[in-house]
């Protein structure tokens, strides 16, 4: 059963995806307000960087890592979701200096969080997973972190990317 801060949660799973599973379109909200969804990315190699909250220590050093790690790869994008509400995550950004992170909220309905099975109902938090697409959304790899304060494998997450071939 999964846990955060030592506690159980129940997380509200439609399913956990597999590798070779097609991830499904979403949309969530960019910090500037707009509507943004997977299909906004197309043709581009992606990780789904899902974080409970911007704004802790686990959560901030992986976005940093995957940003700083995958952001110079041709044809990739690093997409970070939270429950965060977009204010807290482009002041995130700024004070990070990573104004060119794509960091998306699914704070409004938990609709993400509930398709993707990382949404926390005792928290409406979402729990940390590592997701990585192709260009045509094929799940290429997948972490769920049963200790969902713990880090993820970096290092796995960033080879599945770098083992991507390009269209």
């Amino acid at each position: 059963m999964p846990t955060f801060f030592g506690e159980p949660v129940t997380i509200a799973i439609d399913k956990q995806f597999q590798v070779g599973d097609i991830a499904p379109d979403f949309t969530l909200m960019a910090s500037d307000l707009s509507q943004k969804s997977l299909s906004d990315f197309a043709g581009k190699k992606k990780v789904l960087s899902i974080v409970p909250s911007i704004d802790t220590g686990v959560c901030s050093t992986q976005t940093r890592i995957f940003n700083k790690e995958l952001s110079e790869l041709a044809d990739t994008v690093v997409i970070t979701v939270s429950a965060d509400l977009p204010f807290a995550q482009e002041k995130w950004c700024g004070v990070q200096g990573l104004d060119e992170a794509i960091m998306l909220s699914d704070y409004y309905d938990n609709h993400f969080g509930q398709a993707y099975g990382v949404l926390m109902e005792e928290w409406h938090l979402l729990a940390r997973a590592v997701l990585v697409l192709d260009e045509k959304n094929k799940i290429t790899y997948t972490q769920y972190l049963d200790n969902i304060n713990s880090e993820p494998d970096y290092q796995a997450a960033i080879a599945a990317v770098k083992a991507l071939k390009s269209l």
